[in-house]
């Protein structure tokens, strides 16, 4: 298995001397490095430890100018070697170093002492130690060495070695994130990237995406070995088909499995050993660079409140939901002030589709809504929300701060119980791109499965929107009485959702569906409907099979609405077009035909009804549907015997 390990420490502290003597390869690949004696671009060599192990090192620079380029060199890569001379000890480019390390979140690493055999050691690592432990290294091993004379170097290669075993393993199914930080072109291949692979795997074939164009991977290298594969974590390079020299600082990345944003949310968190400050974002330079594995990009900032900010970076960026970002004043001149660290703060990505701020006072209320997001997700993680501190009084962010494990509420980044609370709605695939992978719920933080489809819901605002569509439906049957229920698409658009499918995956009784339309149950006629149709019962009470013409239904107020309406609600019979009569009136016109021979006329059916063949035709065809009468030839009908189906005896 290979692994990779960044330098880090002041410029002319023996670095590259040190990877040179660890590898025996020459990490200094330009003429104008190996002439001054100073690393300008990064550096790569490999070896391996004694476990049989390979490590590959990034050689970065350490001169205050070049901090950008150590930047890209650390930024995707999982553990450092950082390197005190023992001559000169804790310097300002050790510090700015360390400080970047804290930003970008580096956890792992060996602390490496040079120079052993010019001064005592002692002081140095000592110094050195206490300021890791400040940045979150504090378990590195302190080796002490002489890149000249070779003292301690098999006793660094056995630390490396034990490095190398505690590292978190990578999932090689995760998602490819390439950062470019070297990029040419062969005669006769084309296009060769290079980067470290921190998670993931590419193979020969695969289809990526460069700066959200499609790119072929035509061939792949490792260490120098052609390979078909290459899984993290990896030094690789790789053969692109058909795609112009990129710049340092794009990414080859999974097709559909990141977000490329111009707009991020992010919780700011102080570096160098300054205390969290809540008004920490307001004094953030307007424009900073951002930097995140080996892009450095010039973005605006936004405070929004508190610790939290919105950045734009000045191109898209693929980025997921707990990406940790550096935050740098690219203003400040280090020539001029050598005191100074240039790395302002670390950032952790929490939303990489933030609604925009149009309204007064916004972005205060979309602070609050991340720290409450933060809050309440991280509590229900810690199993805070069980021990009744909340319940008692105490205020959630002082019970979480109390524990101290506001850090590490999240360890894997956050989930997407934190996405959804942000958003309410998300398909899987969206949740994907953000770098949550929607599942079966497992924990309390976990939301249930979907909703309906792809789509997962934040529970409570799924539960408010079944009340909301209750409380619509009843309004909309109260505004239009006349109407058989509320359209699905009238309901999608009044509780503001994206897809129908959700709107019919909220109906839940007392609601019903049917055709298209939701109805809030049985309901009465309006007063003056309910007037008409009584008016309309008593005039059909002597005669049943009267039905009125179109204009008596008129006179009666009763228009096409109304009778749709009164028929709907079972207070009338509609037989055909036009022609309404009582409910049971045709169970009534059975009776009556039943006592005529058989089979009968129609005439002798309209007769018998005491109606005209304007009534009877449809009439006599509504019992045919029915099942009450059966039409046996052009001219005769004959009445169903109760049991006996329609031509279970025909004529013969």
């Amino acid at each position: 298995m290979t692994h990779v390990v960044a330098t880090a420490g002041h410029v002319d502290h023996g670095k590259s001397t040190l990877v040179r003597a660890l590898t025996g390869m020459e990490p200094d690949r330009l003429a104008e490095e190996r002439r001054r004696g100073l690393t300008i671009e990064l550096g790569y060599a490999w070896t391996v430890l004694p476990s049989g192990e390979r490590l590959a090192f990034v050689d970065v620079p350490g001169h205050e100018r070049f901090l950008a380029t150590m930047l890209a060199g650390v930024g995707p890569v999982p553990a450092v070697m950082f390197v005190v001379a023992a001559d000169e000890g804790w310097m300002p480019q050790s510090e700015e170093h360390l400080v970047a390390l804290e930003a970008l979140g580096v956890r792992h690493g060996v602390l490496v002492v040079t120079r052993a055999d010019l001064a005592d050691p002692r002081p140095a690592a000592e110094r050195a130690r206490d300021r890791l432990r400040d940045a979150g290294l504090g378990g590195a091993e302190t080796v002490v060495v002489s890149g000249r004379t070779g003292q301690g170097l098999d006793g660094l290669r056995a630390a490396l070695d034990r490095l190398v075993a505690a590292l978190p393993p990578p999932d090689p199914s995760a998602p490819v994130r390439l950062w470019v930080d070297r990029a040419f072109s062969v005669t006769g291949s084309g296009t060769v990237v290079t980067g470290t692979l921190p998670a993931g795997t590419v193979a020969v074939g695969d289809e990526l995406l460069l700066a959200g164009e499609p790119v072929r991977v035509r061939a792949l290298e490792s260490l120098k070995e052609p390979r078909e594969t290459v899984s993290a974590v990896a030094r690789v390079a790789v053969n692109l088909r058909g795609h112009a020299v990129p710049e340092r600082g794009q990414a080859l990345v999974t097709p559909g499995r990141w977000t490329y944003t111009e707009l991020v949310d992010v919780l700011v968190s102080p570096v160098g050993g300054h205390p969290r400050d809540e008004g920490e974002c307001g004094r953030l330079p307007g424009r900073l660079t951002v930097h995140v594995g080996s892009a450095a990009v010039t973005c605006e900032v936004r405070p929004l409140g508190g610790a939290f900010a919105r950045l734009r970076p000045a191109r898209p960026l693929p980025l997921h939901l707990g990406d940790v970002l550096l935050l740098r004043d690219p203003g400040r001149d280090p020539g001029r002030d050598r005191a100074g660290v240039r790395v302002l703060a670390g950032a952790t990505v929490l939303d990489v589709r933030p609604e925009p701020l149009r309204r007064r006072g916004a972005a205060r209320r979309r602070a609050t809504l991340l720290e409450t997001a933060l809050l309440e997700t991280a509590l229900l993680e810690t199993g805070l929300l069980e021990t009744g501190l909340l319940e008692n009084g105490l205020p959630a962010e002082t019970a979480f701060r109390e524990t101290g494990r506001w850090e590490t509420a999240f360890p894997e980044g956050p989930g997407a119980a934190f996405a959804l609370r942000l958003h309410g709605l998300l398909r899987a695939a969206d949740l994907r791109a953000m770098g949550v992978e929607p599942s079966a719920r497992t924990a309390a933080t976990e939301p249930p499965g979907p909703v309906c489809g792809d789509w997962y819901a934040e529970p409570r605002l799924w539960a408010e929107q079944g009340r909301r569509l209750a409380d619509v439906v009843r309004r909309h049957a109260l505004d239009n009485p006349l109407e058989p229920g509320m359209p699905v698409e009238a309901a999608r658009h009044e509780l503001g959702l994206p897809d129908r499918r959700l709107v019919v995956a909220l109906v839940r009784p007392p609601l019903t569906l049917a055709a298209g339309r939701i109805c809030a149950g049985p309901a009465g006629l309006p007063p003056p409907v309910a007037g008409a149709v009584e008016r309309l019962r008593r005039e059909l009470a002597a005669r049943p099979f009267h039905a009125p013409e179109a204009a008596r239904l008129a006179e009666l107020g009763l228009g096409a609405r109304e009778l749709a309406a009164a028929v709907r609600a079972g207070a009338l019979l509609r037989v055909g077009e036009g022609v309404v009569l009582l409910p049971g009136a045709d169970e009534r016109a059975a009776e009556v035909l039943g006592r005529l021979p058989q089979p009968f006329t129609v005439s002798q059916a309209r007769q018998a009804l005491g109606t005209s063949r304007r009534v009877a035709v449809p009439l006599l065809e509504h019992l045919d549907r029915a099942g009450l009468t059966e039409r046996l030839d052009d001219v005769r009908r004959r009445l169903v015997e109760r049991g006996r189906p329609p031509y279970a005896n025909p004529p013969t």
